[in-house]
């Protein structure tokens, strides 16, 4: 059995599409492109597929991912050309390797996400981002399946910065631009958490819902303070098997 992994996106309008919306949008293509699927034994078998964290609805992304298992071996770069083919533009498979590494999903330890806030002045984002991030703990409210549930959302955050508004997409009115690094934890901190911190210490409040978008998700570097490609073992692992096969094959 081979085992793919895959990253993808959501872009555009294709940002409001559901988990469950992407998934059926996924096993269709599986089947358009002929993928030779492994399936789960029992009375109803479904293709192996395992997502790993995604996105909430309403959120763009650039970095979402899952694994695939085959019953027989493919390229990954064929085969990602296969599955982009086939699915609705805006849910792009953009990246594929081997798996040749184990816990994919303990290596999604943080993500990267950018928050425009139309209609805000950079000078008052500013402001609310440095009483954030001064803060020890900004207590924030969600409501939740049993109810409404009170958390830290300062905690996870590792940072939050603002930047200038992207050149290629001007306007007449104010807008401002956060980038934040936020770690996986239980429960789990979301932008719109965030946002509502920001609310609470600083009482900066978008006039229209912010448009955010997944950068990237990984291992958090702590002497770099990046998020890294959880994709790069796989990779590294393959070229390192590729050298290693021709030296074996290289005339002594």
């Amino acid at each position: 059995m081979q085992r793919i992994r895959l990253r993808y996106t959501k872009r555009g309008r294709l940002r409001f599409t559901s988990h469950r919306d992407f998934q059926r949008a996924f096993e269709r293509a599986l089947r358009r492109a002929e993928v030779p699927m492994a399936y789960s034994a029992g009375f109803t078998p479904h293709p192996k597929v395992s997502y790993a964290n995604a996105a909430p609805t309403g959120t763009g992304s650039e970095a979402e991912y899952l694994e695939i298992a085959l019953t027989q071996a493919r390229d990954p770069d064929k085969l990602r050309v296969l599955l982009d083919e086939s699915m609705p533009t805006g849910l792009d498979i953009v990246d594929a390797v081997e798996a040749r590494t184990s816990g994919l999903a303990d290596r999604l330890t943080a993500s990267v996400w950018e928050l425009r806030l139309d209609g805000v002045d950079p000078a008052d984002a500013e402001r609310a981002v440095a009483a954030f991030t001064a803060a020890e703990a900004v207590e924030v409210q969600r409501k939740t399946k049993n109810g409404i549930r009170t958390f830290d959302a300062r905690a996870a955050v590792v940072q939050l910065q603002t930047h200038d508004p992207q050149a290629d997409r001007p306007t007449d009115q104010p807008c401002a631009i956060l980038r934040l690094v936020v770690r996986h934890v239980t429960p789990a901190v979301r932008p719109d958490d965030v946002l509502s911190g920001l609310r609470a210490v600083a009482d900066l409040a978008p006039p229209v819902p912010a448009a955010v978008t997944r950068l990237a998700q990984g291992l958090f570097d702590e002497e770099t303070g990046t998020v890294t490609d959880p994709l790069a073992p796989d990779r590294e692992a393959a070229e390192a098997l590729t050298t290693a096969a021709a030296a074996a094959k290289a005339p002594a």
